[in-house]
């Protein structure tokens, strides 16, 4: 309980906290059943945490994401709060053990996937646990009509069964009306009430651009910007090259991917939180767990899946209540490269029934047969071995996961490993006579034990810390002390586990969920169109249009998007310039004509997007400007 007091106290103080946060608290402790959809950053998990910890009993969190749910686990463990994740690959015999101390141990939190809910020995536990509210997170995975609509999410009712008396609480920070509606009749929720936090920022300006030379706006952006920012790109590949490019121009910048080691993710997460490097360049995998309120802004240098994604990931710009900037950089190639990609990206039926196939083929499982063990998987590996496309593939694995077929985990190899090999007095030795390694040989015998008898988890980032060095460096030496024969070291991989859950059937298994694959892939086109039709929307203002998708009504002009900008009354003296400038017959590019006009840079490119729409100027193959 004085844990509890302490979370009280740390967030009724917080402004943002006391509207709606605290009648949705209330809600929940009065046992009522609770939709809330709060908004990126709006304070969901306090929602479900600080009820838990005011009442007796266990609260089951379901989550769509391993290292989501890890994350929570980490930071309520860290705060002196026991939490638990059941994730894949645990045996039985550690299940029990966990769930013993879940019912004996005054533990808090047990946090699962709803693909887990389907174990019919997770359901007897749960059915002994004192389970006092069940949590839903990213909600709106229930809905076919969600941005990330994930069929396993339909069987979580099953709690409803096991659980008959605790009540619910579904978060969500993006839904509409359909999905809303949708996850209150999956759930089965009874007398439900409705929190919604509307989606207008008024600190947060949305400025949407037209441009053919994006790095030259982003120096310019980062220029005049000196605070933290997001940079938004859609391949791995690209963060490192954008955040060499701004480096090399002088900034501050680090990078962010899925495909990062658990310490390079940790150190570039940490050099951009400290400030170190204030500019972290990301794919969409750069979200979970980002409370950092000053950020200034985000820039998006592509085009994001859908109004949903960028709505997250916009919102993390201004949570300090600052003027703010979500700025999305863009041009025809990039939308028709978008929605080539929307037409090519998603597998047919025949091509899901293929991969389905051959990845019981990789691993030799006969026809019928199910192994319930984990096998190492690597997607590039495997995309190449059989020539798919990149994205087409990761999608129908997405299908086969979201149906629960199979299942992926990131867990393999998570740590690395280390074992001496060499005798106490060898290790001496050696340390003595080679320099380069001397500081990590003592720093390792200082910090682990047992390295001479077993296998020792160790953590690279760590060290690096300890003992003033980069993790590049770290791993260098111990690679030497491995081919030197001092030590076995295996590096944690990238690697994933992939778990079988269903036996091999190689056409009856996907014919039963068909449907379900092809109301996926509709719902995820349909995305992809509301998305362009918001970017190419040059008439409505963006926190309107943002609004409307999200069913909100009366609402009025923000005056500060590019949409509202350019119907400034100024604006008409900066296009009869434009036009000006190009009665001279000259042609110019976006950036000679900025570089004429005597306005921001900003503003003269809303007035060349509106002059292009409405026929008056044109543009050539060399994106260059005429007049018509």
């Amino acid at each position: 309980m004085n844990t509890a007091a302490h979370i009280l106290k740390k967030y009724w103080n917080h402004t943002s906290f006391r509207t709606p946060q605290s009648e949705i608290i209330e809600a929940v402790l009065k046992k009522k059943d609770v939709i809330a959809l709060l908004p990126t950053g709006g304070g969901k998990s306090i929602c479900f945490q600080i009820p838990t910890l005011l009442q007796e009993g266990v609260c089951i969190v379901v989550s769509p994401l391993i290292a989501l749910m890890q994350d929570q686990v980490t930071n309520l463990t860290n705060r002196g709060i026991k939490a638990i994740a059941l994730t894949s690959g645990i045996s039985q015999n550690d299940m029990i053990a966990l769930f013993d101390n879940l019912q004996f141990g005054n533990y808090k939190f047990l946090y699962l996937s709803p693909e887990r809910l389907q174990s019919a020995f997770i359901q007897e536990k749960i059915k002994q646990l004192k389970v006092n509210l069940i949590a839903i997170d990213e909600a709106h995975c229930i809905s076919e009509w969600g941005h990330d609509f994930r069929p396993s999410y339909r069987n979580i009712s099953i709690l409803k069964e096991l659980k008959p008396d605790t009540n619910f609480i579904a978060l969500t920070a993006s839904a509409t009306n359909e999905v809303l509606e949708d996850i209150s009749t999956n759930l089965d929720l009874k007398n439900v009430q409705l929190f919604k936090k509307s989606f207008y920022r008024d600190n947060l300006a949305y400025q949407l651009f037209s441009i053919e030379d994006k790095l030259h706006r982003l120096l310019q952006i980062f220029t005049k910007t000196k605070a933290p920012a997001i940079v938004y790109v859609s391949s791995r590949n690209k963060t490192k090259e954008i955040s060499k490019f701004l480096t090399v121009n002088g900034f501050l910048a680090s990078y962010y991917h899925g495909g990062l080691s658990s310490s390079e993710k940790q150190e570039a997460f940490e050099n951009w939180m400290s400030e170190k490097t204030p500019i972290m360049v990301a794919t969409n995998a750069f979200g979970m767990g980002i409370d950092k309120d000053n950020v200034k802004a985000v820039v998006h240098l592509d085009l994001p899946n859908s109004v949903e994604n960028y709505i997250q990931e916009a919102g993390r710009a201004g949570r300090n209540g600052k003027k703010s900037y979500a700025v999305l950089l863009q041009n025809k190639s990039d939308i028709l490269a978008f929605k080539e990609k929307t037409a090519t990206s998603f597998p047919t039926i025949s091509e899901i029934k293929e991969v389905y196939k051959n990845l019981h083929q990789q691993y030799q499982i006969a026809n019928g047969e199910l192994i319930t063990t984990a096998f190492e998987f690597n997607l590039l590996e495997f995309s190449n071995k059989y020539n798919y496309a990149y994205n087409k593939l990761n999608n129908t694995l997405r299908i086969l996961i979201n149906n629960g077929i199979i299942e992926l985990s990131n867990n393999y190899k998570k740590k690395s490993t280390i074992l001496f090999l060499a005798t106490s007095s060898q290790v001496i030795y050696y340390a003595k006579n080679n320099t380069s390694t001397q500081l990590v040989v003592n720093t390792l015998l200082r910090s682990y034990g047992g390295l001479f008898e077993q296998e020792t988890h160790i953590n690279e980032y760590w060290l690096a810390k300890k003992i003033k060095s980069t993790v590049l460096k770290i791993t260098q030496a111990l690679e030497q002390l491995h081919t030197d024969e001092i030590i076995a070291y295996k590096k944690a991989t990238n690697n994933s586990e992939l778990f079988f859950l269903v036996p091999r059937e190689d056409h009856s298994a996907i014919n039963r969920i068909s449907k379900n694959c092809t109301r996926y892939i509709d719902q995820k086109k349909q995305k992809s169109d509301a998305l362009i039709h918001f970017v190419e929307n040059i008439n409505t203002c963006r926190s309107i249009q943002i609004l409307h998708y999200f069913n909100e009504q009366n609402v009025s002009e923000c005056g500060v998007c590019d949409v509202c900008l350019s119907k400034n009354k100024k604006v008409a003296d900066i296009s009869t310039q434009i036009i000006g400038l190009l009665k001279s017959e000259i042609l110019y590019t976006s950036k000679e004509i900025c570089s004429r006009i005597s306005f921001t840079d900003e503003v003269v490119l809303v007035n060349l997007q509106q002059l292009l729409a409405e026929d008056i100027i044109g543009i050539n193959q060399y994106n260059q400007y005429y007049l018509k």
